[in-house]
């Protein structure tokens, strides 16, 4: 039985959160002699988040408890709104390794959770094993039902309308690195059967610097049930102007379920973030959709502005909040690739 027979169904990130799922980050590794910039702006991010929801914390051990909450309480954080989990990780990237919740259509209250196996983006970044575990371990943790479908998925690859539609990317998907035993078709059934959608929307390209090979948080992501937000570069030199243009392309001859075409809002990349000769994967696209709040990042660049300006007309009932992840960028995410929505 697929959680889609069941009545199960992953909601859009717009929908209302009962918390917001982290794992501390700890990995020198992701962040090369810079780790501990990332701080300010992480506290930040969990700071906005619990005006509003709760936030959930994955920690290695009580050692790690200890100094996470020392730093959040020097924030003025109410820890109230904040639970800390002895989930051993390997990173901090919990929207790819977290647990992906389902509500169920028949039974409001019901919650699963899909424990889809993870290889760090292709097997880049070994090890993984004790994040590939994680929602398996927070099922266990809320009493939850834990649907594993046995393929490499991760959650910065699919972006959801609420309406029976996922969006992702060939680049990403398709990738040899992940199932290169099933074809497109199969992929876009586990997607349907797991995830409790109707229609998979593909696009081609992710941007330069991504290391995960092209996930659609930074490129395109549902504002609503029929719009999209969808990143463009201005400049026609750069190597992202070509790539982005064809997503743009794609999108414009997309059909919803209802036949509808997609509203598609363009929004543009920030200049090129570069650090040690390294192009990074900056992109506005990346932001995180919170109770009444849109968290943003931002690049301390001239374009900041404007895309907060154009993210706010597509949320005029939220908050939009802008913060720096410029340090934070430098582990190839940002605000969306470390965080994971829990539904109410």
């Amino acid at each position: 039985m697929t959680p889609k027979s069941l009545g199960y169904y992953f909601p859009a990130e717009f929908a209302p959160h009962q918390a917001t799922w982290l794992s501390w980050p700890h990995k020198e590794a992701s962040w090369p002699g810079k780790i501990n910039a990332i701080f300010p702006s992480y506290v930040a991010f969990i700071k906005t988040l619990t005006r509003f929801e709760g936030v959930n914390i994955n920690v290695v051990d009580e050692a790690m408890k200890q100094r996470a909450t020392a730093m959040l309480e020097a924030a003025g954080i109410d820890m109230g709104k904040v639970a800390f989990f002895l989930h051993p990780t390997n990173d901090a990237w919990c929207r790819d390794h977290g647990p992906a919740f389902l509500l169920n259509k028949l039974e409001p209250k019901k919650k699963a959770i899909v424990d889809w196996n993870y290889n760090a983006w292709g097997n880049k970044y070994p090890p993984f094993d004790l994040d590939d575990v994680i929602p398996t371990l927070i099922g266990k943790q809320l009493g939850l039902p834990v649907f594993n479908p046995g393929i490499i998925m991760e959650g910065g690859s699919v972006d959801f309308n609420g309406a029976g539609t996922v969006i992702t990317s060939t680049a990403c998907l398709l990738n040899p690195n992940r199932n290169p035993d099933l074809s497109q078709a199969q992929i876009e059934q586990y997607l349907m059967d797991y995830y409790g959608q109707d229609q998979v929307l593909w696009v081609d390209e992710g941007i330069i610097g991504d290391d995960t090979d092209g996930h659609i948080d930074d490129t395109v992501r549902f504002v609503n049930e029929d719009t999209v937000i969808t990143v463009v570069e201005e400049n026609t030199n750069d190597d992202n102007y070509a790539l982005l243009q064809h997503n743009l392309k794609q999108l414009k001859s997309m059909r919803l379920l209802n036949g509808k075409q997609l509203n598609i809002v363009e929004i543009p990349m920030p200049d090129p973030v570069i650090w040690e000769e390294q192009m990074l994967p900056a992109s506005y696209a990346n932001f995180y959709i919170a109770n009444n709040q849109v968290v943003v990042p931002t690049f301390r660049a001239d374009k900041d502005d404007k895309a907060l300006q154009i993210i706010q007309d597509c949320f005029p009932d939220r908050e939009i909040v802008g913060i720096d992840s410029t340090d934070i960028i430098w582990g190839l995410g940002s605000f969306h690739c470390l965080s994971q929505q829990e539904p109410l």
